[in-house]
């Protein structure tokens, strides 16, 4: 106890001489020249302002002393409690276990979860009729031949079912136009799609019986954009007289496995607002015929932004076989996590093989196809079945319509109402204006015989799928939307999809993992510069200086949007595309994504700049260099050298982009190994100086990496980056201070011929390698390796007695020797997968030092980087784990990570579904092993009673537990042929990939059960790695200028902290209505977490509390006023009344929600 008093005194000691320091550090500020820059720099010259400066900095250090006095002597026996107590207070050490200790972090954090928000977890859900998970386990799977209708049954009826209440037949006429698959997105649009509108304007108006829909806004608004006034004008007037339909509104068709939430939502802004502004639709339903399985965000997702009905299609065929045994075709979608029935979208799954006319009027194809009249003989398109379709006359009118009667009855028997859909369209149809007439006078003449015989008890038209679904809850008495009496719910997904056999499209997960991974970046990339640009906006607006901020950059913004947009359509994220419009994607993507660079600099230049009055902005001459350069859309980035000499600082500027204070650590790249880091307000920062590697055993002479621990606010030893925020350093080539430290590093070598390379001053060790395990720790972690891979073996975390076996296992699947074989859409794999081997043993370097520890196995078809951080909190909890591959060399093979453990999960885990929410899944032994692998977007855990381990990705990608105590995800498929779906290409372009994960070890806290039920939460802290893991930290130096660098400070947009189980998912700028400039109001997107507090939650390194879903907006923006609040749809397409000023918001867990500002 004695030592405990000491201690404390001693801390509080050290904190007086602090503050005494830096007053005295204050008075010499002027006269340094090594913190000036020619003759003016970041110091002010007057001396009554450097009074005021040092005044108000005072001032704020005795503001912040009682806080820390009260904290100081709990956080000095935290430290003594490790056994860890600085000599000196300041420099780091090294430990009596090996581990380095850094200096302590003189702000004290807390955590603090309320234990009603703990609450939703563990809550009872309302029950759904059909939950997924129990229909899989129900269902046999057998393909049984079940007659005409090859994957389902006979249909059969009385004839005099109609006789009461006639049925109602709605058919409705559709073109499926991919943003790029066989052809790039212009070539399409140049060849097909503009014919199609064309022709639209001219066809639909001929009849107003006839009826359209339409899905692709990105089609559509570049039709726009080249139709004159006149063509706009007609094609309005045929929208807003409902016989052209609008229908899910999205830029694109997106695709459910492979895409994050947040795309999702902004894909569908895009598309809704660009509606609202040019044409003012809102559209009512939704309707996805081609993604490859559906995942059940889609369903929350529309529901929020108010459409009230959706149709689905691509469905494993056993599950539709099973639901139209059941009429359970039309349900209730509603989300798993749901404990009322808030979250209910009505849905339409479609019964048969696919959206194609043959698949379409009912079950026999062969009938139906004579039902499609662009395949009348003397065409390029024929019927299969050996029956061609004949054209509509009096003389045959009466045969042909019984025909297709019986048809229309037999698939209305599966289904609860008597009204049904019959879809007529397929991929680029009407692209022709003879296929207008051959579809529309045919059955035209059709319906009029149908509709003037009452004996045949139809009323057959064309329509709207709106149209549709307004019958239907018209025949059930209920308002739109409604559920009708005895339709069932539904809860879960419908992942993985089989369109036939045993042919599961879970290839799609992984195929061409680059420009997944790409796509991640640029949304990541979009985000903060959305943010970063609303704020600045705001802030130029409050200062009266919107004239001479570059609000052009909006335009960048918009492309960036859409280029996202684009890039979620089922055949692009998909990696289902030819390799010619793969580039085309690639290069949209780069070039967005160098424009973002553009925006997220400039925002931030004008929000560091401490006098706003001296700020220029000249378009030819940045402020700020870019973090890292892209030299093509399929090579890998290359971060910015800053390059140091001894006339002055070189700035830095940070920006973190996750909505919560950060600690953390960042590496830049310097040329000089005397290296010092200086915070905005002079105090040096501990730097762990490591090589930057030409070879695995080789390193740069010219080229250091520093890391730094990411500084902020604060005047104590360890800060953090503001939530949201952007903070100036300064970097000086200087003599050597304590500070900065030394990696140590240790090549293991086989021993043959293999030599290493140093480069001064960087020690650097050789070892021939032994079978031994080896460690390397944190504070946080102990990590075991085996001795002979260099693969992670073990992790033990600081306050686990024992260690956990995480052993990583590389292993490879190959594709059947039959003629069905693997390919972009489906994983046909030969069996079990194969260990990875190779002739030579791998290289592995180990490096040690204060800040990092890493280890790095080099092997011919990959290398693997193992790395730790030994920062307190969220940062330093979890692995950093980057997986470069590169199996050109490969054939017919596909690349897969394995962790193998002793967490007895059984057959049971749980992967993400669009980094929204998470899926439990079975593994189910009377499945082919191809079908028990799923999408992950974000994340994948498995778990029992004591332990959960999550794998947290940056990038989609395919993932499964194929035995209890693994996890393994697919990194990289090179496959040399088609797979029969279309594409007509194998992947065979290939590129060095950098696959970046988290692996995150958990312990459950005793007393709390694992839930077996239809919902599963990540925790906090696997919410908050998630987030660091997508949002990395983006560094931007500050480029030298000749007349000097006018004064900086830090940016901290908010007033106080976020509840930390919210996250803002956008700040998104709303477009003007008339031109292509922001408009003065900006949306504000929120996701309040669902959280699992079983698991013992450290202090995640910032002050974190949740409070049951309460937010205060009034106040949150520093320096902004709040002049509107009005909650939106998700779309941003429904208003309700503006909320009071003062007013909190308040969500539900799980919950998004949209609201309207207006700051300035």
């Amino acid at each position: 106890m004695k030592l405990k008093k000491q201690v404390t005194v001693c801390g509080g000691a050290i904190f007086c001489v602090a503050v005494f320091s830096l007053y005295l550090m204050l008075d010499r500020v002027q006269h340094d020249p090594a913190r000036r820059q020619n003759g003016g720099g970041n110091f002010p010259r007057s001396q009554i302002s450097v009074l005021q400066n040092r005044i108000e900095q005072l001032e704020q250090l005795l503001e912040e002393n009682h806080q820390i006095i009260s904290h100081i002597k709990d956080s000095v026996l935290e430290l003594t409690d490790t056994g860890a107590v600085s000599p000196s207070g300041q420099l780091p050490f090294r430990s009596a276990n090996g581990s380095w200790v850094l200096p302590f972090d003189g702000r004290p954090t807390f955590l603090s979860v309320k234990p009603q928000d703990c609450q939703f977890a563990q809550g009872r859900r309302g029950q759904t009729d059909l939950q997924m998970l129990d229909v899989y386990s129900l269902l046999k799977f057998d393909n049984v031949d079940g007659g005409v209708w090859k994957q389902g049954f006979e249909i059969t009826y009385e004839p005099g079912e109609w006789d009461r209440e006639p049925l109602q037949v709605f058919v409705v006429p559709h073109s499926h136009n991919d943003p790029g698959w066989i052809k790039t997105f212009d070539k399409y649009y140049t060849d097909q799609t503009q014919h199609i509108f064309n022709n639209m304007l001219v066809k639909l108006t001929e009849d107003p019986r006839r009826k359209f829909i339409w899905s692709e806004i990105s089609y559509f608004a570049k039709w726009w954009e080249s139709a004159d006034m006149h063509k706009q004008e007609a094609m309005r007037k045929l929208i807003l007289g409902g016989q052209l339909e609008m229908v899910t509104g999205g830029w694109v068709m997106s695709d459910e496995a492979n895409v994050h939430y947040f795309a999702m939502i902004d894909q569908l802004i895009e598309g809704h607002q660009w509606l609202e502004k040019n044409v003012g639709v809102t559209p009512r339903s939704g309707w996805a015929v081609d993604p490859f399985g559906h995942s059940a965000t889609m369903p929350y997702l529309l529901k929020r932004a108010n459409l009230t009905s959706m149709l689905i299609q691509r469905v494993h065929y056993s599950i539709k076989k099973h639901f139209a045994s059941s009429r359970s075709l039309e349900f209730m979608w509603r989300q798993a996590w749901d404990q009322k029935s808030g979250t209910d979208i009505f849905c339409h799954m479609m019964p048969f093989y696919s959206y194609d006319v043959p698949h379409t009027c009912g079950p026999d194809p062969k009938i139906c196809c004579q039902f499609d009249f662009k395949r009348l003989p003397g065409g390029r398109v024929n019927c299969p079945w050996k029956v061609p379709p004949r054209a509509v006359v009096e003389a045959n009118v009466a045969e042909r319509a019984h025909l297709l009667l019986d048809q229309y009855r037999k698939k209305s028997k599966l289904f609860r109402s008597k009204v049904v859909l019959v879809p007529l369209g397929d991929d680029f149809r009407y692209d022709k204006a003879l296929e207008w007439d051959q579809q529309y006078l045919n059955y035209q003449r059709l319906f009029d015989y149908m509709n003037s015989h009452p004996e045949m008890h139809v009323q057959a038209q064309f329509g709207t799928l709106t149209e549709y679904f307004t019958a239907v809850y018209k025949a059930n008495n209920v308002p739109q939307g409604a559920r009708p009496p005895d339709y069932p719910v539904l809860s879960g997904d419908f992942f993985a999809y089989a369109d036939r056999e045993d042919h599961y499209w879970s290839g799609y997960y992984t195929s061409r993992p680059f420009y997944k991974s790409m796509d991640r970046v640029l949304e990541s990339h979009l985000r903060g510069a959305e943010i970063l640009f609303s704020l600045a906006v705001a802030h130029a607006r409050h200062t009266g200086m919107e004239g001479r901020y570059p609000t052009s950059d909006y335009t960048l913004l918009t492309d960036a949007r859409r280029t996202v947009a684009l890039f979620q359509h089922h055949d692009a994220i998909t990696g289902t595309a030819k390799e010619n419009v793969v580039i085309d994607y690639g290069n949209r993507l780069l070039h967005s994504l160098q424009g973002l660079k553009r925006v997220i600099i400039n925002a931030a230049h004008f929000l560091v700049m401490k006098n706003k009055d001296v700020y220029r902005f000249y378009q030819t001459e940045p402020f700020l260099e870019t973090d890292d350069r892209r030299a093509t859309q399929d090579s890998l980035p290359q971060r910015t050298l800053i390059e140091l000499d001894q006339s002055g600082p070189r700035y830095l500027v940070l920006f973190n982009p996750v909505e919560q204070d950060r600690l953390c650590v960042v590496t830049v790249l310097v040329n000089s190994a005397r290296v010092r880091v200086l915070t905005e307000d002079g105090q040096t920062l501990p730097v762990q100086l490591s090589a930057q590697w030409s070879s695995a055993s080789q390193m740069s002479a010219e080229v250091f990496q520093v890391c730094v621990v990411c500084p902020g606010l604060s005047a104590s030893f360890m800060v953090r980056l503001p939530a949201l925020g952007l903070a100036v350093f300064h970097l000086y080539d200087s003599a050597d201070t304590p500070m900065t430290l030394r990696s140590e590093t240790l090549l293991r070598l086989s021993g043959r011929g293999q030599t290493a390379h140093a480069v001064d001053p960087l020690p650097l060790r050789s070892q021939t390698a032994d079978p031994q395990p080896f460690y390397t720790s944190t504070q946080s972690l102990t990590l075991g390796f085996s001795g002979t891979t260099g693969l992670l073996e073990s992790i033990r975390r600081k306050d686990d007695p024992q260690e956990l076996k995480v052993q990583i296992q590389f292993v490879t699947y190959g594709t059947r020797s039959s003629k069905d074989k693997s390919g972009a859409y489906l994983f046909l794999p030969d069996g079990k997968a194969k260990p990875y081997s190779q002739k030579e043993p791998p290289v592995v370097r180990v490096v040690e030092g204060p800040l990092f520890s890493e280890v790095v196995a080099f092997y011919q078809h990959f290398q693997q980087t193992i790395r730790i951080h030994n920062v307190p909190g969220v940062d330093g909890l979890s692995l950093d784990v980057t997986t470069m591959v590169d199996i050109r060399e490969q054939s017919n093979k596909e690349l897969a990570m394995r962790l193998v453990t002793d967490i007895q999960n059984d057959d049971t885990f749980y992967t993400d579904l669009n980094g929204f929410q998470m899926q439990p899944r079975r593994r189910f032994l009377k499945l082919p092993l191809q079908a028990n692998f799923y999408p992950i977007a974000s994340q994948a855990y498995i778990q029992d009673s004591q332990h959960r381990l999550t794998l947290h990705s940056a990038q989609a990608l395919g993932a499964t537990s194929l035995e209890s105590g693994q996890l393994e995800v697919i990194l990289d498929r090179r496959l040399m042929q088609d797979d029969n779906r279309g594409l007509g290409q194998g992947l065979k372009d290939n590129k060095k990939t950098a696959n970046r994960f988290r692996l995150l070890l958990e312990s459950r806290s005793t007393g709390n059960k694992v839930s077996h039920g239809p919902t599963s939460f990540p925790s906090l802290l696997s919410h908050l790695t998630s987030a660091i893991l997508n949002h990395e930290v983006i560094a931007l130096p500050v480029l030298p200028k000749k007349r000097g660098i006018p004064p900086l400070h830090t940016f901290a947009p908010f007033t106080g902290a976020l509840p930390c189980d919210f996250h803002v998912i956008n700040l998104r700028s709303i477009q003007h209505q008339d031109t292509h400039s922001p408009s003065p109001y900006t949306a504000l997107i929120l996701h309040r977490k669902g959280l699992d507090c079983g698991l013992e939650t450290p202090n995640p390194g910032f002050n974190c509390t949740t409070t049951e879903g309460q937010l205060g907006l009034s106040s949150l923006f520093r320096n902004l006023d709040l002049q509107l609040l009005q909650p939106v749809s998700l779309s941003l397409m429904y208003s309700s009344p503006p909320m009071a000023n003062d007013s909190s918001v308040s969500l539900e867990p799980m919950e998004i929600s949209a609201f309207r500002l207006k700051l300035r």
